[in-house]
């Protein structure tokens, strides 16, 4: 009986079936390593201009048959290129709208803050100050956010600084 099975599964491993399934497979290593070869190549000229960057990491991407992939993902840089043009666009985007909120004068485009009455450089009225207060109010403004007091030169007959507090007390 066990001579039986040992003469079956040597008849099994000595036979053309066997032969065939050792080809596929190893057929199906030799696509799979040239497979992690292709995309160690690919993922590097992603992250990397410099050509011969790009052929050493192939290089070790290639020669350890199946390590390479892992050693490479060891060592690789972390951002892509796309990933990189896209951050500094990014940051190019933030600087702008940054440089945007820098208020400058309307007669000689000095940068002055806002709180500012006047431009340092050119003297050009930029805002009035309460007569209140002394804060700088905006143009648009008809009374004073920090006093409560009319703006000069307006009449606002009717309309009085109505108070939103509850029951005297300050809402949050």
């Amino acid at each position: 009986m066990i001579a039986s099975f040992f003469s079956g599964a040597h008849a099994f491993f000595s036979s053309a079936i066997w032969t065939t399934i050792q080809l596929s497979f190893l057929a199906f290593l030799v696509l799979l390593w040239l497979v992690s070869v292709r995309w160690v190549r690919r993922d590097a000229k992603a992250r990397s201009i410099d050509r011969g960057q790009v052929r050493l990491a192939t290089f070790l991407g290639a020669v350890p048959p199946f390590f390479g992939p892992l050693l490479y993902l060891l060592f690789r840089p972390p951002h892509t290129l796309a990933d990189l043009h896209e951050r500094e666009l990014e940051t190019r985007a933030i600087e702008v709208h940054l440089g945007s909120l820098v208020l400058s004068c309307p007669e000689c485009q000095t940068a002055v803050r806002a709180e500012f009455l006047v431009c340092p450089a050119c003297a050009a009225r930029l805002k009035d100050a309460c007569t209140g207060c002394g804060q700088p109010l905006d143009n648009n403004w008809n009374v004073c956010p920090f006093c409560a007091k009319v703006a000069p030169g307006l009449e606002l007959e009717g309309h009085e600084v109505t108070d939103t507090r509850a029951n005297g007390r300050e809402t949050r």
